[in-house]
């Protein structure tokens, strides 16, 4: 027997409740109802065949006390006219919060809505649209209210987070709640007050105008006849972007490398420097104008991720070179082939044809499936036979950096 019973539009209330639609009615006056609650009705085979089933069903129904049962007559052959119902009715909201004894989350969330309508009305659209994540949030709102409250007072402050001075606030909760704090902070600010081009929970600083923590950069000198304003010696050195980019370097060749030790340990090379590599994001290095009068040169692992970073990069120095990251490299080293977790499957648009060739070996399996080759595998003597056959065997010193 499958006919709507009690059981199964409380069912189909509950799934209401679970997408958050009878919570929205606090935001909407309760528009939804009386609420119609379609039935699974007996046919006239039924009537026949289980009479006293039938009745049984329809008193069931009858005796649930929310339920306005909506009738209809039919005329049967052996049963005479009956009357049954066709459909359910739930005249108020009330009625339906307490059927699903939700009455607890239905008050704390009329109580957001009130304190939000008071406080930050352009905050309703969230709550209507995260009912449910609204109350998780429940205890937090009153300071995600204050942090929004402060920003709209404040706009883009050009301090630090941990500046902000409230009380029973943290730097920390901001961090914690970042991915609430933007679709808020959205919604209450005006649209000069936000750049739209910086995304994620990285960039959140910058999208409201915090000042952020500094990217540094990592470089090395290479030659000692570099002039670049410091020791001729060849010290590991971080700087912010902005120093980075304001540097008078004199080299006239850069190498960009992804993993450290290999960045620790690359042989001197005549008139240029090294940079520890950033993986995906090239922005902060972007910023380094005279790098473009440069011959660049990146060194990252023989996989898809490898290539993709340097697709990213030449979106911001197109004539970047790959270094060591051929098919003459990855077959020379096939004992320490490695695989890749999650290879990129987006096509790549900057690289030459034969990194595209390659690159599309990886990413479509057609030399091993998940085949990668991180750049640590590949051999000093490689490297340094490499670089002679790069630039002049002369430019390259032996002796490796310390």
């Amino acid at each position: 027997m499958n006919w709507s019973g009690p059981k199964d539009l409380k069912a189909k209330l509950m799934r209401l409740w679970e997408r958050g639609d009878l919570l929205r009615e606090a935001l909407a006056d309760g528009h939804r109802f009386p609420l119609r609650l379609p039935l699974r009705t007996p046919d006239s085979t039924n009537l026949s065949n289980r009479f006293d089933e039938v009745r049984s069903w329809a008193a069931a129904l009858a005796e649930e006390p929310v339920l306005r049962l909506e009738l209809h007559e039919i005329q049967h052959r052996v049963q005479g006219t009956q009357r049954l119902p066709a459909c359910a009715w739930i005249d108020t909201l009330e009625d339906a919060v307490r059927w699903l004894h939700k009455q607890d989350e239905w008050n704390r969330f009329v109580g957001l809505v009130k304190t939000t309508r008071h406080s930050l009305p352009s905050l309703l659209p969230w709550l209507e649209k995260h009912p449910l994540e609204a109350l998780d949030l429940e205890s937090d709102w009153p300071r995600l209210l204050a942090v929004v409250s402060w920003l709209v007072n404040n706009p883009r402050p050009n301090i630090y987070m941990r500046q902000v001075d409230m009380p029973g606030l943290h730097t920390k909760f901001i961090e914690a709640h970042r991915g609430v704090l933007t679709e808020l902070l959205d919604l209450a600010l005006p649209a000069e007050a936000v750049d739209y081009t910086k995304s994620g929970s990285r960039q959140f600083a910058a999208r409201y105008g915090f000042l952020d923590k500094p990217v540094l950069i990592r470089f090395k000198v290479l030659d000692p006849e570099v002039a670049w304003g410091l020791s001729p010696l060849f010290p590991d050195i971080a700087l912010d972007a902005e120093s980075f980019s304001r540097l008078c370097i004199s080299a006239r060749r850069a190498f960009i490398i992804e993993n450290e030790i290999n960045f620790l340990a690359f042989p001197r090379v005549r008139d240029s420097i090294a940079i520890f590599g950033a993986g995906y994001g090239w922005e902060a290095l972007s910023r380094c104008h005279w790098l473009r009068d440069c011959v660049i040169h990146y060194w990252g692992d023989i996989d898809t991720h490898g290539f993709g970073i340097l697709d990213q990069l030449r979106a911001h120095f197109d004539h970047v070179n790959s270094f060591l990251m051929d098919e003459a490299t990855l077959y020379a080293h096939s004992a320490f082939w490695g695989i890749e977790g999650s290879p990129l499957r987006a096509e790549l648009f900057r690289l030459t044809q034969e990194e595209r060739s390659l690159y599309h070996s990886l990413r479509d399996n057609t030399i091993k499936e998940g085949l990668r080759l991180e750049q640590e595998h590949i051999g000093f003597g490689w490297l340094t036979e490499q670089l002679g056959g790069l630039i002049r065997d002369s430019n390259v010193l032996q002796t490796p950096t310390t």
